[in-house]
């Protein structure tokens, strides 16, 4: 059973699990230096939002991560079409795309801090690279696995580019799309954390990493957890409609 906005009882019944075991570990566990009680995370965050600490940090977070995921998805799109489209392309460029699958993150986000400064272009850019080559896979193979027929029927009615882009190739590409929008938003949140850990001076990164000094468990979890209040809004509420609405002339 599901309702309007998108969310099932069994889900609504998961995370009621997962704060029950968690306000138990914390019940047992009887200090709050390693794991605080729920109630004692939530005044942290009543406070910080009252404060306008939250929001400042959390909108510099969610900046970051929509300017990434708008430059990876851009890229990372354009050449999954070209290398599914185009065979020679594919051999160039696959070995850059299959480095790029295998370099650890941390490794490109210290030599973007190295190469371009510890400033806003070296962090998306980072995050960006991160990400890019996991979209192209996917997009490449979603063209690959498009209906080849459709595509000749197009090039016999003379379809434009344009036309074949918005008409043939991107409702094909729909599940595809959807896939690397939602692993998009959940890698590149979790590594614009990192980047704004090692070298940005604001955002929910720069604040877990604040608190991670100073050894204060509730005030790195309120963090951490408001932020992914955020991501699972976006998921539910935009994510999962937007794909449904992708996929709906499949069940047509």
């Amino acid at each position: 059973m599901q309702n309007s906005q998108g969310i099932s009882w069994g889900t609504a019944g998961s995370f009621a699990l997962l704060f029950l075991a968690w306000l138990g570990a914390a019940a047992l566990g009887q200090d709050d230096t390693v794991l605080p009680a729920p109630l004692q995370v939530w005044q942290v965050i009543r406070d910080e939002s009252l404060g306008g600490d939250l929001w400042f940090h959390m909108g510099w977070t969610l900046w970051r991560v929509l300017m990434a995921f708008a430059l990876a998805m851009g890229v990372g799109c354009a050449l999954g079409v070209v290398m599914g489209l185009s065979q020679r392309t594919n051999r160039w460029l696959d070995p850059w795309v299959t480095v790029f699958l295998n370099l650890p993150a941390l490794v490109i986000i210290v030599l973007c801090y190295l190469w371009i400064g510890l400033n806003e272009v070296a962090a998306i850019t980072a995050v960006s690279l991160n990400k890019t080559a996991m979209v192209t896979v996917t997009i490449r193979e979603g063209v690959r696995a498009m209906d080849r027929s459709v595509s000749d029927m197009a090039a016999v009615y003379r379809m434009s580019l344009w036309k074949r882009l918005r008409h043939v190739i991107w409702p094909q590409l729909g599940p595809f799309l959807a896939s690397s929008t939602r692993n998009g938003l959940a890698v590149i949140w979790k590594i614009v954390l990192v980047v704004e850990f090692l070298g940005r001076s604001n955002g929910v990164g720069f604040q877990i990493h604040l608190y991670f000094q100073l050894f204060d468990t509730a005030y790195v979890l309120a963090y951490a957890l408001s932020f992914t209040a955020v991501m699972l809004c976006i998921e539910y509420l935009l994510v999962q409609r937007w794909e449904r609405s992708m996929n709906a002339w499949r069940r047509v």
